[in-house]
């Protein structure tokens, strides 16, 4: 995947990636700005099955978590097509290559995936943390093969490496994270002190690999804005 990023410095970014014929790209629903006449769109149950199985899973995992039930997948049936895509939300578009290193993706940061490389969605180790976190599902996205990702964040991506050390993350902030880095949702110091802090769920990663966080926490911002919105009266 070639891409072309544009007002990438803006807090604004707009990706264009140019397709060969046969080309297959897959992005995230509702990211699609442009594209040429050559390029067709067609929606994808976001699962690792299809059929009616395939659509109740996709359907539960999209009310457990805050991703679509559907994926965009976007081919070119002729040379020198392009689709132009943005993230959901102010802030940067990082690509990393899978290959020798594959990569686990939060919530809400999978942009695009070139269609050389696949992704398995799966459930996270402790569930019962998720369950019971204000950030973060049920479940994660796990990349395969190899191919270009783009991962999308709201405010600035920062790469953190680790060489087998330990590093705890409030989990609203962890974008992504090397699949050869052990993982553990959980809270911080209890419960209690988790609602006094409000951090709520953190992520502790252990081992050798990079993890990548993002500098805003959009539920934090939500609660921000929240006194600003208006509100129905009865």
């Amino acid at each position: 995947m070639k891409t072309i990023e544009a007002q990438n410095k803006s807090g604004f970014p707009l990706v264009e990636i140019p397709l060969n014929k046969g080309d297959r790209l897959h992005i995230q629903r509702g990211s699609m700005v442009y594209h040429t006449p050559s390029v067709t769109l067609n929606a994808q149950l976001n699962v690792n099955s299809g059929g009616f199985g395939g659509l109740l899973k996709a359907a539960a995992r999209a009310m457990a978590s805050n991703e679509s039930m559907f994926v965009t997948e976007a081919t070119s049936n002729a040379d020198g097509g392009i689709v132009a895509i943005a993230p959901s939300a102010p802030g940067d578009v990082m690509a990393l290559q899978c290959g020798a290193e594959q990569y686990c993706l939060n919530d809400g940061a999978f942009l695009a995936l070139d269609g050389t490389a696949g992704y398995n969605v799966e459930a996270v180790k402790n569930i019962g943390g998720a369950l019971f976190g204000r950030t973060g599902g049920f479940f994660i996205m796990k990349t395969h093969g190899t191919g270009m990702l783009l991962i999308e964040a709201f405010g600035t991506i920062r790469e953190i490496q680790l060489n087998n050390e330990s590093l705890t993350i409030d989990n609203g902030h962890v974008v992504a994270w090397s699949q050869s880095l052990d993982y553990h949702i959980h809270t911080d110091s209890g419960w209690l002190q988790s609602i006094g802090t409000g951090e709520g769920l953190v992520n502790t990663f252990t081992g050798t690999g990079n993890v990548y966080v993002q500098s805003l926490n959009i539920e934090t911002f939500a609660g921000v804005l929240q006194p600003y919105l208006p509100t129905s009266s009865n």
